[in-house]
């Protein structure tokens, strides 16, 4: 619909605010324990998850540093669902809906996308 058009680099500003948001809100429980979750073991692999999370959730919120957090980010998410839903057995446990990796797979394909596309406006970047 053309009518919306005029609003695509809004609506995609709103998209990477929101997705940088929570992503931020994921490593917050992993890092700072918030939220009532449990803090991994220090230097784990979850735990730099969470940094990465934390970290990479804020800068894509920001709109700082965007394509490259976006790009680790969306490396992060499909480690979780190689490694930690789909497990690399060899039957149905690939599908998202079976192996309950739909948010892991949706983020890694989304900060992919971001990574590609870049901050875009309302971002704290100086150039786009």
């Amino acid at each position: 619909m053309r009518l919306l058009e005029k609003y695509a680099d809004h609506a995609y500003a709103l998209l990477r605010i929101v997705a940088g948001a929570l992503f931020f809100f994921h490593g917050a429980q992993k890092i700072l324990g918030a939220f009532g979750a449990a803090r991994p073991p220090f230097a784990s692999q979850l735990w730099f998850a969470g940094i990465i999370e934390l970290a990479g959730g804020l800068a894509i919120m920001l709109g700082l540093g965007t394509r490259v957090a976006a790009f680790i980010a969306s490396g992060e998410m499909a480690v979780a669902y190689f490694q930690v839903h789909w497990k690399f057995q060899l039957t149905d446990k690939f599908f998202p809906i079976v192996n309950q990796g739909e948010l892991a797979m949706l983020y890694c394909f989304l900060f992919l996308y971001i990574a590609l596309k870049g901050p875009g406006p309302w971002s704290l970047a100086k150039r786009n």
